[in-house]
């Protein structure tokens, strides 16, 4: 007999780091395509994961009471306009903050998975200090997202740690 797996996959949904950080696209859905129910069952399959913190990129707080209600840590950073350095240092800054709390298992996200969700994954891991090498760490977070990086997301990307 087969057991049963509560929830649902989230769209998009990657581990980066197996079992401390994931991405994927908003939980629910987005515009039209977003549904309460869906939510909820996404919400499920997260906390099955571990997953027990999430870093929202949308340009407003939506479902952040959803997640706080299911136990996790909300992290925001609304990101509706080209990064700029200063940006991606305050981002970086979140990350560091979120992936410092012991147990922490971090669920990053924007509406889809796209170069910036992704160029800023990648840069994590040169920020990190997990991949030095920028090109590795490219090469990297193209192999995990299935998709290449535009130039976008690879200018995300530090020189190196």
């Amino acid at each position: 007999m087969r057991s049963k797996v509560a929830g649902l996959e989230p769209r998009g949904f990657k581990w980066v780091i197996a079992g401390r950080l994931a991405m994927s696209e908003r939980i629910g859905g987005y515009g039209f395509q977003h549904r309460r129910v869906r939510r909820e069952e996404e919400i499920t399959w997260l906390k099955d994961q571990g997953i027990n913190a999430v870093l929202s990129f949308l340009p407003s707080n939506q479902n952040h009471s959803a997640y706080e209600a299911a136990g996790f840590t909300v992290y925001h950073r609304a990101i509706e306009a080209e990064l700029e350095d200063d940006d991606v240092a305050e981002i970086f800054a979140l990350f560091d903050e979120a992936m410092t709390v012991p147990g922490a298992s971090l669920l990053v996200h924007r509406d889809l998975i796209d170069d910036v969700i992704v160029g800023l994954l990648g840069g994590y891991l040169v920020h990190g200090g997990l991949i030095p090498d920028p090109i590795i760490a490219t090469s990297v977070i193209q192999e995990i997202a299935g998709r290449p990086l535009g130039p976008e997301g690879r200018r995300l990307i530090p020189a190196g740690a």
